[in-house]
């Protein structure tokens, strides 16, 4: 693997400024304050949002989360998901926690109607403005914050990859191999996903020890993860708590089964889970999938794979060490 970065005083943009890779210490790699939908949240406001609230439940929770040992959580809301780093920089004003953002568009299918109109070849014509923006969050900062984001999200589910998918990591590719910043993937590995997201990514020069294939552990197919980790991507075990796409127990086995078999350090942890998404709202997740929290991992998850068979190096490579490989080089300047 390549140098972690902290021997060479990288440093990684949080909502609060550049924190040495040396001191983001165990992470959770993907994970979202709020999901929201800014038209529907206008017009139509959810009974269940409370927006000052909200960033109280987010605070208590993060503060909550740093007293059982976490120190960084990667905040994956994109435009799509409605990321609002106004609202995340109140929380993360608040918190002991180091909050890393992210860019890119969440869409499995089609991009909205402003990008079909604009870009080379298209009616109103110009530069593709989608790694334009990917970049200036990046490199400048998003909006006018001055939050830098860390991290490229892009997904394809379902409908595979379809032009716009396309489209969407064509351009993350492109500001990746600019400033090396990491890329995520939602996945679908019922359909081995992953597979085709991580052959578009490499053939248009993304390094793919800096790519994770998010969702991985939805699958029990060890054949298939290890496809994915012998190319040298991460495989991202980042749904626990989430029972109504599978059980802990069957996520549990097929990490021990990994890491027996030496993948230790191609592996991520982390839960996928929000204090508010508009998706699932809380009322919902209380009754269907009540473990669905960030502190899962912490209370639950971690003493159970210890008590299994995980060594507590396992547990500092995909916590730790992992995490800090990944974002260490995030980001260059062009």
């Amino acid at each position: 693997m390549s140098d972690d970065g902290a021997a060479r005083g990288v440093v990684v943009p949080t909502y609060r400024g550049p924190v040495a890779a040396g001191d983001l210490g165990p992470t959770l790699t993907h994970e979202h304050l709020f999901v929201r939908d800014p038209q529907l949240d206008r017009d139509y406001p959810h009974p269940e949002w409370d927006e000052d609230a909200a960033v109280e439940t987010a605070v208590a929770g993060l503060e909550d989360l740093f007293d059982q040992g976490v120190r960084t959580v990667v905040d994956l809301t994109v435009p799509g998901l409605g990321r609002d780093v106004g609202l995340v920089a109140r929380v993360a004003a608040r918190v002991r926690i180091h909050l890393i953002a992210a860019t890119g568009w969440y869409t499995d299918t089609v991009l909205p109607n402003y990008f079909r109109t604009h870009g080379e070849g298209r009616l109103v014509g110009g530069p593709d403005p989608l790694p334009q923006m990917f970049l200036r969050d990046v490199t400048e900062g998003i909006g006018g914050s001055g939050v830098r984001a860390g991290m490229l999200k892009v997904v394809s589910d379902t409908p595979g990859l379809t032009p716009d998918v396309t489209r969407v990591m064509e351009a993350a590719a492109e500001v990746h191999v600019q400033t090396g910043v990491p890329i995520t993937t939602h996945s679908n590995p019922s359909l081995r996903g992953g597979l085709g997201q991580l052959a578009l990514l490499t053939g248009r020069g993304v390094d793919p020890q800096r790519v994770v294939v998010g969702h991985s552990g939805d699958s029990d197919d060890l054949d298939y993860l290890r496809q994915l980790m012998d190319t040298g991507a991460f495989a991202a075990f980042d749904r626990f708590g989430m029972a109504h796409v599978q059980d802990d127990e069957t996520r549990i086995i097929t990490l021990l089964r990994l890491l027996k078999d030496g993948y230790a350090d191609r592996l991520l942890l982390s839960h996928d889970t929000a204090y508010f998404s508009r998706v699932t709202p809380p009322s919902w997740r209380r009754r269907v999938s009540p473990l669905w929290t960030h502190d899962h991992l912490s209370r639950r998850v971690l003493p159970q794979l210890l008590a299994r068979g995980a060594s507590h190096k396992d547990i500092d490579l995909m916590m730790i060490d992992n995490p800090r490989r990944l974002l260490a080089f995030a980001p260059r300047t062009p």
